[in-house]
């Protein structure tokens, strides 16, 4: 059996590097243009070959989104782009417009296509359409249950990918006019530009009486009526490994290096626990606390195995819990004997005990015993943002360790 790849989401080079470094087999990123998520940082050209040389010097791919549903005006400079993308050996090319897959055969015929998920593709005869024309994959559309995924892999020879955690869209699979009204046609969700509207607080106005608002209330904090719970699929490789899944995809180009980082860092020791352990497999409740520990909304398997009833809503707040502070990430540089080089993300100070993840999803503590600034000065705290210091600790950790600590409510 082939072994079910791990998709994780790279806003930026520094998230990239984080991702396969934690264990993704591949990530998937976009350049400045033609891709879904106008304000998640995108790699310029050259970062672009940048990042595939990285990620193939470890042997894992890359996957960039050209899936804007355009305008007339959006497919300007985009057939030398798609010839740029097969130029540096991109491993496929995310696209949901049919004259963008069109141009991209004709143009890039040796650039492998994936169909994304912005094409709603929910039935077996849609995916067998898009594999006769060409794609290697297809993304299924959120609201495929496993159940549908699996008779979809009978029918059709093809690698499918499903979203396995992360934010929903209130929409039919990202397709969403909310964004478009609230902004006079400024920011359109369908060409990257989503306000999150869904995320928004509010109120009703009965017919009769124009003008007047009514709030709608739960408790204090009101009720946010389109607002989704994050999907987590944690409990069930299992049944997607089976169910013919090839690639399971973490949402989140816009989520912090530490989000990825430890998500990643979760769904790898499953997968590989799946594989090794076979009938004797079980889930971990290490693995649920992890993903307890990045920011997230109430989690829920939305479609997956039922249409979700309002318990996969969340009324309560918009804003997702943020349970831990990313607080420092140890550096790779040269070190003294028994130290590491630290570059600070939030405040912290000597004798403060603080937990670590590593690239290998080990988590511990380690006592801080001493900070020394790039002055060679002795200090008591790092408040800087961004500074590198040499820190001594009650142990050594390895390069790319995560530091953390619980959050203040």
């Amino acid at each position: 059996m082939k072994k079910m790849e791990l998709l994780a989401p790279a806003g930026t080079m520094e998230k990239m590097k984080m991702a396969l470094l934690y264990g993704a087999d591949a990530v998937y990123l976009a350049g400045k243009v033609f891709g879904l998520r106008a304000y998640g940082g995108n790699f310029s050209m050259e970062e672009l070959k940048e990042a595939v040389s990285y990620a193939h010097s470890m042997g894992k791919k890359v996957y960039v989104t050209v899936n804007i549903i355009p305008r007339n005006e959006d497919l300007e400079g985009l057939d030398d782009y798609l010839k740029y993308l097969e130029s540096i050996h991109v491993d496929a090319a995310l696209i949901s417009d049919l004259g963008v897959f069109s141009l991209c055969r004709e143009v890039a015929p040796n650039l492998p296509i994936h169909v994304s998920t912005q094409a709603s593709s929910a039935n077996w005869c849609t995916v067998k359409v898009w594999k006769d024309m060409g794609a290697e994959r297809v993304v299924l559309a959120r609201e495929v249950s496993v159940k549908e995924m699996a008779d979809i892999r009978k029918k059709v020879d093809i690698d499918l990918e499903v979203f396995g955690h992360g934010a929903m869209c209130i929409s039919w699979s990202g397709r969403c006019l909310l964004s478009n009204f609230f902004t006079n046609g400024k920011r359109q969700s369908n060409r990257g530009e989503c306000i999150q509207a869904c995320r928004f607080r509010y109120a009703v106005m009965e017919e009769s009486r124009p003008g007047q608002y009514w709030p709608v209330e739960e408790d204090e904090h009101g009720t946010y009526v389109f607002n989704s719970k994050d999907l987590c699929m944690i409990d069930h490789i299992p049944e997607l490994i089976e169910g013919g899944a090839a690639s399971l995809k973490i949402e989140g180009r816009m989520k912090s290096v530490y989000y990825v980082a430890a998500v990643v860092a979760a769904y790898r020791k499953a997968i590989d626990a799946y594989y090794a352990e076979g009938g004797a497999y079980k889930v971990r409740p290490e693995w649920r606390e992890e993903l307890g520990k990045v920011s997230h909304r109430p989690y829920t398997t939305a479609f997956a195995f039922q249409n979700p009833d309002h318990s996969a809503q969340e009324y309560v707040k918009s804003q997702p819990e943020q349970p831990y502070d990313f607080v420092g990430l140890i550096l790779p540089a040269h070190k003294e004997e028994g130290t590491n080089l630290v570059q600070q993300r939030n405040h912290f100070r000597v004798g403060e005990i603080l937990e670590y993840l590593t690239p290998k999803g080990e988590v511990g503590l380690v006592k801080i015993m001493k900070l020394v600034n790039g002055e060679g000065e002795e200090v008591d705290k790092a408040p800087h943002p961004l500074e590198e210091l040499t820190m001594t600790g009650d142990a050594v950790l390895p390069a790319y360790s995560i530091l953390r600590r619980r959050a203040k409510k």
